[in-house]
C-alpha cells in the first residue's frame, strides 16, 4: 500500500486539502476513494489525485468500477441526424449548435411563445431573491454573485409543467424523476449571475448532506423564456462561448465529474436593458426527492 497521507501533488488544491484533512481525522484511504467516487468523481480520476499504488489500484478500482459500483451515464440527447434534431416526444426540436468540450447543445424553440407567457404568468406572483446552495451547510442562502428573483415550481403542479417535463425527459433521455423541480428566474436590469459551476463540490463540507436527495447534478439545462432588449447572454468563459437569450430557445450542458476540467464553467452576464427570464432544470445522478 501507499505511505499514508501521500497524495498526488498535481490533484486540485481543494481536493488534496479534504485528502489531507480526512486523514488526520483518521479516515482509511479505501474510505476517502469510496466518498470521492459517490461524490461524482471517476475512479480513475480518484486513483490519480490519490497516487494510488499498483496494489490498491487493484482492490478499489476493480471495485469502483464493477457494474454495482459503476459511474453514472450522463445525459445525452440522441441527434436525428439527417435533420440536426432531437425527438422531444409531443415535437421534434433543432439543433443550433453542438459541441463535445464541454458537452453541449443549442436548441432552438424548445418552448413555444405561449408555453414561455404561461411559465412568467404563473411564477411572477410567487418571485423571491435567488438563493444559492450554501456549500457548508448544505442549505441555501443568499449570494451577492446572484441577483436575480426565482421560484420553484412542483413536479407536474400544472399539466403544462407535466407536459414540459415529459419533453424535456424524452429529449434529453433522462428519467423526469431524476431532475430538481423547475425553476422559474427573473433578471432585471443589472441583474447577473457571476461565472460559477452547478455540480456540488466533493470538498465542501454541505455536500454529503446535498447527495442525499438525488446525487450529484450531472447536467443542466436552460430555456430562455423572455429575451431583454440589452445584454442577458449565457457565457462560458473557459471556451469563450456567448449565447444570447432567444425566446423560446434553451442551452443543454452535462458535466460528467464534478471538476473544472468538464469546461462547465458558466454565467450570466449583466442585463443592461428590459428584463430576461428563463427556466433552469439541473438534472441529477439519480431520483430527486
Amino acid at each position: 500500500m501507499s505511505k499514508k497521507g501521500v497524495f498526488n501533488p498535481s490533484a486540485p488544491p481543494d481536493v488534496r486539502a479534504w485528502l489531507l484533512s480526512q486523514t488526520a481525522a483518521g479516515f482509511s484511504r479505501a474510505e476517502m476513494f469510496s466518498a470521492l467516487c459517490e461524490s461524482g468523481w471517476r475512479p480513475y480520476q480518484v486513483a490519480r489525485m490519490m497516487g494510488l499504488s499498483d496494489e490498491e489500484k487493484q482492490v478499489l478500482v476493480a471495485a469502483a468500477s464493477s457494474p454495482a459500483h459503476a459511474s453514472p451515464q450522463v445525459p445525452r440527447p440522441q441527434l436525428i441526424l439527417r435533420d440536426v434534431q432531437v425527438d422531444g416526444g409531443d415535437k421534434l426540436v433543432r439543433v443550433l449548435q453542438q459541441r463535445t468540450a464541454p458537452d453541449l447543445i443549442e436548441f432552438e424553440a424548445l418552448l413555444s411563445d405561449a408555453e414561455c407567457d404561461a411559465l412568467i404568468q404563473a411564477a411572477r406572483p410567487r418571485l423571491t431573491r435567488s438563493l444559492t446552495v450554501d456549500v457548508q451547510t448544505g442549505g441555501h442562502e443568499i449570494h451577492p454573485d446572484r441577483s436575480s428573483q426565482g421560484m420553484f415550481f412542483e413536479r407536474a403542479e400544472t399539466p403544462l409543467i407535466a407536459t414540459l417535463e415529459a419533453r424535456i425527459a424524452k429529449l434529453l433521455g433522462w428519467p423526469a424523476t431524476h431532475g430538481e423541480s423547475l425553476q422559474i428566474l427573473r433578471y432585471p436590469p443589472g441583474a447577473q449571475y457571476l461565472p460559477h459551476y452547478d455540480y456540488f463540490d466533493p470538498a465542501q463540507s454541505g455536500t454529503a448532506e446535498l447527495l442525499k436527495r438525488g446525487g450529484q447534478r450531472v447536467a443542466t439545462l436552460i430555456i430562455y423564456l423572455h429575451e431583454p432588449e440589452g445584454g442577458g447572454a449565457t457565457v462560458f468563459p473557459d471556451i469563450d462561448l456567448s449565447i444570447a437569450p432567444k425566446r423560446g430557445n434553451a442551452v443543454f450542458f452535462s458535466y460528467a465529474a464534478p471538476d473544472p476540467v468538464t469546461l462547465s464553467l458558466h454565467g450570466g452576464e449583466p442585463v443592461t436593458a428590459g428584463e430576461k427570464w428563463i427556466a433552469t432544470k439541473w438534472l441529477r445522478q439519480s431520483v430527486f426527492e
